[in-house]
């Protein structure tokens, strides 16, 4: 829905369906629902997430004009797209291949390409900007050496440069401007603002100036179209785990002239050892599932950080030396204590209100995807949990 401070929804990563007639047959069954709780009188908007399969499904005529219809007749339109998951993300072991393929192949920039050329269809005529998130180029454990991690940031740039050339031609043929919003992770090449931002100014501008000023354009034509359409995804769950303040975040940003695609509204879990450690370690055992990558980030007494790339790991290199966690696992947001553990709701608060205040994106996105794998005592029915979501946003709205 649009509000004061930019379109609102959720993603639909939660929503099962590699292909796109079972993932639309999910929307068809929630959305309306969803929709009657949160936003009855007024337009709903979705951010779509598309597998590849479904992203090709869609493609077609037939299957995009019933799409549109439907957007229509029930008051829904679609402003910005999960790009990030490629292929299976539910019922199955997604972990790093989550990553898969990456920045590093044709299929991840195709794939990508074939989204932004949908969402130029499906933005409604009086919306000009659109976005789709993506992944922070590759997993780094994928590249165990420096020259491997070098030429694949490299060839990631490359494959990120060829996008722009596409959205420059879809800003020209539509007046639509999309961009790619590259969302760092925990162990992903970009993990964090700085990586972000160094990537952008050592590998993609430098890359992207000379490759367009060889098409004609002059140095600060080719620099204004690359920070367009290519911007920063801000999950709220990733920064948070990574110990970064949004207000910091932000303000590195602006100095750099960099934007904010999206903000994805998403908590994670922090654990405060100071008391109850085996306690503590026992509940968030719980949360050790199969699914999904859940990293973890340590401070230690000393203000060090120790990284782990999996729960089980950091439950096994416990220490007395660590004093909290943040833990990459994407708990609801209406929540901020569970049990022994903690959420990092407070650091959505902030980043709401600096964006109240400083207004630096159009496109806010809910994305709690673990509805399924949380234990049972925090387990919900799915579209009640998403509408408390999405009204409890719009409480701090």
């Amino acid at each position: 829905m649009n509000t004061l401070y930019g379109h609102l929804s959720y993603c639909s990563n939660i929503h099962p369906g590699e292909d796109w007639k079972e993932h639309f047959e999910v929307l068809k069954n929630s959305i309306p629902q969803i929709k009657a709780e949160v936003c009855p009188d007024a337009s709903m908007g979705i951010g779509l997430r598309l597998a590849n399969q479904a992203s090709i499904d869609l493609s077609e005529s037939q299957n995009f004009e019933t799409f549109k219809k439907w957007l229509l007749d029930n008051k829904c339109y679609v402003f910005t797209m999960n790009g990030f998951p490629y292929g299976d993300f539910h019922n199955i072991v997604v972990k790093d291949k989550v990553h898969a393929p990456d920045w590093t192949t044709p299929e991840r920039t195709d794939y990508t390409i074939r989204l932004f050329r949908l969402l130029a269809k499906l933005l409604p005529d009086n919306l000009y900007e659109g976005g789709v998130s993506t992944s922070p180029l590759s997993y780094r454990y994928w590249w165990p050496t420096e020259p491997a991690l070098e030429e694949a940031i490299l060839n990631a740039t490359k494959n990120i440069v060829s996008v722009v050339e596409a959205l420059i031609e879809i800003k020209e043929t539509t007046g639509k401007t999309l961009h790619l919003d590259i969302e760092p992770e925990p162990d992903g090449i970009l993990e964090n603002s700085n990586e972000f931002i160094d990537w952008y100014n050592t590998y993609l501008l430098p890359l992207g100036v000379e490759y367009f000023q060889s098409k004609g354009f002059s140095s600060e034509n080719a620099t204004e179209a690359i920070k367009t359409h290519i911007q920063l995804c801000y999950d709220v769950c990733h920064f948070a785990v990574g110990f970064e303040a949004p207000e910091e975040v932000i303000k590195k940003l602006d100095f750099q002239g960099l934007k904010v695609g999206k903000i994805q509204i998403s908590s994670a879990l922090k654990v405060d050892f100071s008391t109850q450690v085996q306690e503590k370690l026992q509940m968030i055992a719980k949360y050790n599932e199969p699914t999904y990558l859940h990293q973890v980030v340590a401070k230690k007494k000393d203000g060090s950080f120790v990284k782990f790339p999996d729960l089980n790991e950091a439950i096994a290199g416990f220490n007395d030396e660590i004093i909290s966690w943040r833990v990459h696992f994407h708990v609801p947001l209406f929540l901020e204590q569970y049990g022994l553990l903690e959420s990092t709701q407070t650091d959505i608060i902030k980043t709401l209100n600096l964006h109240k205040e400083k207004n630096f994106t159009k496109h806010l996105e809910i994305e709690t995807y673990t509805w399924g794998v949380l234990p049972k005592e925090f387990q919900l029915p799915l579209n009640e949990s998403i509408a408390r979501e999405i009204n409890w946003v719009k409480e701090i709205l």
